[in-house]
């Protein structure tokens, strides 16, 4: 269906003017039941319907949905009108790739340095097709102003397909949603995944690669029959450990990328604590089957790792979660998490690659259309030790080689990777006689 924005002057619901003679001044001017009223009254109107009030009270996915419909320059939402006029109705921000000209979001300079466009308070914005609207109301509190977020429609059928309407695009777009512990709390926000990794883009030992995506389809089946023949607890936990750049990114990705399920990223700071622990388990459950990644987990503080194992081991804390924790510090994993089912059912290392899978990897990133298959073998051979990470850098610096002077030589590009190599494993980096060993010392 091709919805077709009506282009209408969009207007102010409320006016500093017509509080003028009020002794109350600004909290007049700012009343929340007037406020409401006439955006109910003023949405009844325009859609010849009357809208009903709702909140959502366990979390913001439809609010953070409603925002990324704002940022993608989704067709089915409309502004429709602004509520006061005394409040800013416009938001900029930096962005390397804001949205593109539009009546709710706009590019604004040649390189795409800031995003401006409507924001989401003191707006209302709805989706027509639906029968759904969104007002982020502005409210007089003590050091400023609040927000109070409204949510109208139709009837409860119309807010139903909206929401089921919602979760179909945002999988249909793999968005992902980003969980980040900050110092404000937890952050959410969802992303398209950048240059999805199908299943043939991920090296590593066959059999293990074999075993790892068995078990996720067998965890995503529709009819659910391992869990349900073998009286299985449905939920499954992984953790991949290794070597920084030998693949646990890539692997993670191409799960993401090839399960029809809904995946959240976890990124674990300092600011980690107990409460946005059950935030992002109570967020996982609703969206349940679904993939949570728990990237760098052994940066979980030590002072909320017993609440986070008493969650795993919750009756329905994880029921759907197919959970992949990732460390680059295998030995800095509290025991507790491992081969316990419930927790993480079985750890996998990722090691570094073999020969047979640096060849596979080199002529996969397109190594053949720098030389012949002889030196690409030879390449593979000599790069014993290297990373998938530091065998891609090797196929861009022959690349920039080639495209610079017309030819590729492969020798002296890993003989200088490999010297890389030796002086990170033994930290004496200088050449020039005054070599020392980096690292941190009082007084440096």
């Amino acid at each position: 269906m091709t919805l077709t924005i009506r282009k209408t002057q969009r207007p102010f619901l409320i006016r500093r003017e017509d509080y003028a003679a009020e002794p109350a001044g600004m909290q007049a001017y700012f009343d929340y039941t007037m406020a409401v009223r006439r955006i109910g009254d003023w949405l009844s109107e325009r859609y010849d319907c009357e809208f009903h009030l709702y909140y959502q009270d366990d979390s913001d996915d439809a609010w953070d949905g409603m925002e990324d419909d704002i940022r993608s320059r989704y067709p089915g939402i409309e502004h429709a009108a602004s509520l006061f006029d005394l409040v800013e109705t416009r938001i900029f921000k930096y962005a390397s790739d804001p949205a593109p000209d539009a009546d709710i979001g706009r590019r604004t300079s040649a390189g795409g340095a800031h995003d401006i466009r409507k924001s989401v308070r003191n707006n209302v914005f709805v989706y027509p097709a639906h029968r759904v609207a969104f007002a982020r109301v502005p409210r007089f509190a003590q050091y400023g102003l609040g927000y109070e977020d409204l949510i109208f429609a139709e009837s409860d059928a119309h807010l139903d397909r909206f929401l089921t309407e919602m979760r179909e695009r945002q999988l249909a777009d793999r968005q992902l949603l980003v969980f980040t512990d900050t110092r404000e709390g937890l952050e959410r926000r969802r992303e398209t995944a950048e240059r999805p990794v199908d299943r043939e883009g991920v090296f590593m030992d066959e059999s293990l690669k074999t075993q790892i995506f068995r078990s996720v389809d067998t965890f995503f089946a529709d009819d659910r029959s391992f869990y349900q023949t073998y009286g299985v607890p449905y939920k499954r936990g992984i953790l991949l450990y290794g070597k920084p750049g030998n693949g646990k990114t890539t692997l993670v990705k191409s799960i993401s990328a090839t399960v029809n399920a809904p995946v959240a990223y976890w990124q674990i700071t300092e600011f980690t604590g107990s409460e946005s622990i059950q935030q992002v388990f109570d967020a996982a459950v609703k969206l349940a089957p679904m993939v949570l990644v728990v990237e760098d987990i052994d940066s979980m503080p030590e002072s909320c790792r017993s609440y986070f194992l008493n969650t795993l081991d919750g009756a329905t804390s994880r029921e759907g979660i197919f959970l992949i924790g990732t460390t680059n510090y295998p030995e800095k994993i509290d025991p507790a998490l491992m081969n316990r089912a419930g927790r993480f059912d079985r750890a996998y290392e990722v090691k570094l690659p073999s020969e047979p899978l640096r060849l596979a990897y080199l002529t996969y990133k397109g190594a053949g259309r720098l030389t012949d298959a002889a030196a690409v073998a030879e390449a593979a051979r000599r790069t014993e030790g290297f990373t998938f990470a530091q065998l891609a850098e090797l196929y861009v610096s022959a690349a920039l080689e080639l495209h610079q002077n017309g030819a590729t030589d492969w020798g002296p590009l890993i003989a200088g990777m490999n010297a890389d190599l030796t002086k990170g494993r033994s930290r004496e980096w200088m050449t020039d006689g005054t070599s020392r060993r980096l690292g941190f010392a009082m007084g440096d």
